[in-house]
């Protein structure tokens, strides 16, 4: 009574697509077999923890969070259907709370990759474009700072004489970057040939286009995809991928997780905290490699 009550009201006033009445429905005769498997249990005088139960069987299915949370929303949503309909007395399923869904990892470059990118492909240094596009992508790898970031850095922003960049961040919080040795190098070179290129600037963009206005984001994620489709067969080949490598290069290079949160510019550790999980999971892949009784 409460399911055909429920999907009839899904369809009729919430005027839901037939797939997600069927998706709704699935759910909920999903949840509904599952309780008549109980003795003297049925949909009206279930409890939270028959809710529970029953999300705990879909987990060990091997069902993912994702699908479990999904699953329990169409009971959460069924249920507080019939409770305002007066169709049952209390809810118990508003105070279930469905499996965390785990974050996935962040995608980086190995080194090999890197090393590649800047040293293995062919990049014509008399060709403005070409010394754009490495100088951009140096940048990103060397500092890890985020799109907007690097879209936002001005000729002032870059002092070569304490090799430091300065970004503008999220709510336009500012920071100090330290340059290496070869990006300060870089960005000297491409300075000079952007200069000698650029007939009339109408900006103080350290990256600009051919006209003289400030590059787009758009101009950084395509150059940054194509140009990391040479080297990664990853199927996420953003600039963020950059910003993920530097940080687990960082910390893969014994960096303090507190030195890397400040050059990210995260202002919890605890976000700059998923970059350990990606050196734990390195680590693991090659202790299984190489420890003689990883497999036993």
């Amino acid at each position: 009574m409460i399911i055909d009550e429920f999907l009839r009201y899904m369809e009729t006033e919430r005027v839901a697509s037939p797939l997600t009445v069927k998706t709704y429905r699935d759910a909920i005769n999903n949840f509904s077999e599952f309780v008549s498997t109980l003795d003297g249990q049925s949909l009206e005088t279930a409890d939270a923890d028959v809710v529970r139960d029953w999300i705990s069987g879909l987990m060990e299915q091997g069902r993912k969070a994702t699908y479990v949370c999904k699953q329990l929303s169409a009971v959460k949503s069924m249920y507080r259907y019939a409770l305002k309909a007066k169709l049952i007395d209390k809810d118990p399923a508003h105070l279930v709370t469905g499996p965390k869904k785990q974050k996935p990892l962040p995608v980086f470059l190995k080194e090999s990759e890197a090393e590649r990118l800047f040293d293995g492909i062919q990049w014509d240094m008399d060709d403005f474009n070409d010394v754009r596009a490495r100088t951009l992508l140096l940048l990103l790898y060397s500092t890890g700072i985020r799109r907007a970031e690097a879209v936002g850095i001005n000729d002032p922003d870059v002092n070569f004489i304490n090799n430091e960049i300065k970004v503008t961040g999220k709510r336009r919080k500012q920071r100090l970057i330290p340059m290496t040795e070869e990006l300060a190098k870089t960005l000297h070179y491409y300075i000079g040939m952007r200069d000698g290129h650029i007939a009339r600037r109408n900006s103080e963009a350290l990256f600009v286009s051919d006209k003289g206005e400030r590059v787009t984001d758009g101009w950084v994620y395509l150059t940054v995809r194509d140009k990391l489709s040479l080297v990664t067969s990853m199927k996420k080949r953003s600039p963020h991928v950059l910003r993920h490598s530097f940080a687990t290069s960082m910390l893969n290079h014994d960096a303090q997780l507190g030195s890397v949160q400040k050059l990210l510019g995260h202002e919890s550790i605890a976000t700059t905290e998923v970059y350990t999980h990606v050196t734990f999971e390195d680590l693991k892949r090659i202790y299984k490699k190489a420890h003689p009784r990883a497999d036993v």
